[in-house]
């Protein structure tokens, strides 16, 4: 049996934990000596109904799938005062680069309808109609293209990051990582992880999960515990 050995870290958070869970099972206890051993931050993405060991493996796993984000390409034309450096959020034609911003326009997303919809570089059609596509971003990076002083005789193509679950563009990738992380995600608890029955786990996290919570690991844990003076008195009612 692999012995299992309770830090002076690790002490002092489980007696966090017994103090704030009373009275606290045995399965909720080592679940959580786990999470910390491991340093595990499991995370739930609600859209896939999936939990992953923390949000770096569910990006990571998710870009891999092309569920995160697409490169694509936007037009950029330089206005006098489409942009400005206090706009937040911008709307954004595909087909000419024209934009408009939510300070600069009193109703921006109603005017990049209208313009999309009557924009002749605008080809894309569906039932003889214009299509009223248009791109958005309040990414500051993003934003920061289109601030100009004179208008440019040609607009300039860059390749840029829309969002697969917003479809919002990013000036990086990694930007789109991030707004993910912040936005998407929900914290969970090793012991909500293991106490829920209605998401998916995500197959290496289960196996790490699956593993740990073998028999012969347990009980090193047990005896460990009881090796603590201050845990022995949870111990003899764990074992009792």
């Amino acid at each position: 049996m692999t012995k299992v050995i309770i830090s002076e870290e690790k002490k002092t958070e489980l007696e966090e934990f017994l103090h704030e869970n009373r009275p606290a099972e045995l399965i909720n206890t080592y679940l959580f000596f786990i999470e910390k051993k491991f340093n595990l931050h499991p995370v739930l993405f609600p859209k896939d109904k999936i939990i992953y060991r923390n949000s770096d493996d569910a990006a990571k796993i998710l870009e891999k799938e092309d569920k995160l984000s697409h490169q694509t390409e936007i037009k950029i034309v330089f206005g006098d005062s489409a942009v400005d450096e206090q706009t937040k959020k911008i709307y954004i034609c595909p087909f000419t680069g024209k934009v408009f911003g939510d300070n600069t326009h009193p109703n921006p997303q109603d005017a990049i309808y209208d313009w999309v919809s009557k924009c002749p570089e605008n080809t894309e059609r569906v039932g003889g109609l214009r299509v009223k596509r248009f791109f958005v971003s309040e990414d500051p990076e993003v934003i920061k293209n289109y601030i100009g002083k004179a208008k440019t005789k040609e607009p300039i193509t860059k390749t840029v990051f829309s969002s697969v679950l917003s479809g919002k563009l990013f000036n990086s990738r990694e930007a789109v990582v991030k707004d993910f992380k912040a936005n998407y995600l929900k914290r969970l608890t090793l012991v909500e992880v293991q106490n829920q029955n209605r998401f998916q786990i995500e197959t290496d996290f289960l196996e790490l999960i699956q593993e740990q919570l073998q028999e012969d690991k347990i009980m090193a844990f047990v005896e460990a515990m009881a090796e603590v003076q201050e845990f022995q008195p949870i111990v003899e009612k764990w074992l009792s």
